[in-house]
């Protein structure tokens, strides 16, 4: 899986996005919101450690992400 943090400008807030190996979308949501949709793709127990990722990872770096569901 990949991950791309996305600058958002003026009232447009900052967004993620989970990509898979072929680069598909997988998810897309607000950095501070992900637990909905991290619950949608079974990475619910992952949370803190995706959370602390997300904040620390540079704006539009693609880095590969290895989690087990």
């Amino acid at each position: 899986m990949y991950i791309l943090k996305i600058k958002g400008k003026a009232k447009i807030p900052d967004y993620i996005q989970l990509r898979d190996e072929n680069l598909t979308l997988l998810a897309y949501f607000r950095v501070d919101r992900p637990e909905r949709s991290l619950k949608k793709l079974g990475y619910d127990k992952y949370l803190g450690e995706l959370v602390q990722r997300f904040e620390d990872m540079p704006f539009g770096k693609i880095q590969r992400l290895e989690l087990e569901k």
